[in-house]
């Protein structure tokens, strides 16, 4: 077996985004890398820029829902590289509709992929983790799980999840050689809201997908520096953006009434007016 004395980061969601942008910057610090994702050309043109760059980077198509899967994914990274000491659990997957008109399963399919991806991740790399002298879980969840949004529940309710599993794993993980970060995005720009899966009308999905571009100010290289520095500094909970910033601290001073302050549920009354009137 080729002996591997630089660190390996495993990241899930590695075509695009955040993960493509973490996967180039770990790469640039002399990581080998093992990514997954469904876009296999993505993948493929990403591990042609990582190998230039002189590093290995093993990839696999990998639908995150799928334990089988994601088991076998682990089993043949530590084959490979004989060490694993990052995992970033970062693919994701967006749903807007309302709760009243939301399939069961468009929910089951975005819990599968955001909540269960993670505690698939988490249970198939933890032994191979925790033989590392130091190691790193990253979920990233979202600022939505830190606060709610009408036409959201389903999305807040996996990231939510996120949060709580990966709070327990910290406090489970406390005084080992593992560190555990819980990531909340703020508007990044990736192409998330552009492809989420949106139940109601098409012109409502455009107007979405246009307020989202106009709101999201992070880079995804941004996102990932963060990322970065936040584990560096052994933070458990890492806010990515200004607009996560000023959100989490609207929330904790006002938990009671922030859809208020922020104007949540005015879209919501104005449109219900607007129905009542036809």
């Amino acid at each position: 077996m080729k002996e591997f004395n630089q660190p390996v980061a495993v990241i899930t969601g590695a075509a695009s985004g955040i993960g493509k942008a973490l996967a180039i910057q770990l790469a640039e610090k002399g990581y080998h890398l093992a990514l997954a994702d469904k876009d296999t050309d993505g993948l493929e043109t990403l591990q042609q820029q990582i190998q230039a760059m002189g590093v290995e980077c093993f990839i696999t198509h990998l639908d995150v829902s799928d334990n089988p899967a994601f088991i076998a994914f682990a089993q043949r990274t530590h084959d490979k590289f004989n060490r694993v000491d990052m995992l970033f659990n970062n693919a994701g997957v967006s749903l807007i509709d309302s709760v009243e008109n939301q399939t069961l399963e468009d929910f089951h399919w975005i819990m599968n992929i955001n909540f269960w991806g993670v505690v698939h991740g988490t249970n198939a790399f933890l032994p191979y983790l925790k033989a590392s002298p130091s190691a790193h879980i990253v979920n990233i969840s979202s600022i939505f799980g830190l606060l709610s949004l009408p036409l959201q529940s389903a999305y807040n309710a996996s990231k939510y999840a996120v949060r709580g599993f990966t709070e327990a794993l910290k406090m489970e993980m406390a005084g080992s050689n593992l560190a555990v970060h819980c990531v909340h995005p703020g508007g990044i720009k990736t192409n998330i809201t552009n492809n989420a899966k949106v139940s109601t009308n098409s012109i409502l999905k455009s107007q979405l997908i246009t307020d989202f571009n106009k709101q999201a100010k992070t880079t995804a290289d941004q996102a990932a520096e963060i990322i970065l520095a936040g584990m560096d500094k052994k933070q458990r909970r890492i806010l990515v953006g200004e607009d996560a910033i000023l959100l989490d601290g609207v929330v904790r001073e006002f938990p009671d009434t922030y859809e208020d302050i922020l104007g949540f549920e005015k879209g919501v009354l104005e449109k219900r007016k607007e129905l009542m009137k036809n």
